[in-house]
């Protein structure tokens, strides 16, 4: 095409929705158009797909910590207070926040059975989400526990000791770690 011409159709391809036996009038009389209007609607399945691109910013050292098998958290220097889950700023004083090295046991504070999920999850139902508390952390990290059976839960699961688990292939999500009861 040359460039001082302008495409004059919408390039075709093969791909796309299939549809069969669309209801439409063959003649188009008035009758037929006001019938239009109590047409049922078309309903058409697709699938939807986007790629989002997006920045961790001030948590990024969290993720580069998972891919590397370590778990850190934060704390805020002056009072010592400590998030298992990361902030950039203390939520009392609104001080920066200093990265630290979380242990790698901790115990389960609370568990619930997930029987249902977001897509991503959904095929891996049921399983079990713990909140583990960390010596010397205030705050508790929600995480994924495996090695226990997610059809018989269990009151003696509270208090369980547990370690830390990372993936071997990073997927840079607070899902590359995991944990498993400590023995």
């Amino acid at each position: 095409m040359s460039d001082n011409v302008l495409p004059r159709k919408i390039e075709e391809k093969e791909d796309g929705q299939v549809l069969f036996n669309v209801p439409f009038p063959t003649e188009l009389d008035d009758a037929a158009l006001a019938a239009l209007k109590k047409m049922a609607p078309i309903i058409v399945r697709q699938p939807y797909s986007i790629t989002y691109i997006h920045s961790y910013g001030q948590d990024s050292p969290f993720f580069a910590g998972l891919a590397n098998k370590v778990q850190l958290g934060t704390r805020e220097p002056e009072t010592g207070y400590t998030y298992a889950t990361p902030r950039g700023h203390d939520m009392y004083t609104g001080r920066e926040t200093e990265w630290v090295k979380l242990p790698d046991e901790g115990t389960v504070h609370a568990f619930t059975v997930c029987y249902f999920g977001s897509e991503e999850f959904l095929p891996q139902t049921p399983f079990v989400l713990i909140l583990v508390e960390f010596e010397g952390v205030d705050t508790l990290f929600l995480g994924r526990l495996m090695g226990v059976d997610p059809t018989k839960p269990s009151l003696d699961w509270i208090g369980m000791r547990v370690k830390a688990r990372y993936l071997r292939n990073s997927q840079f999500k607070p899902t590359d770690v995991y944990f498993i009861p400590a023995e």
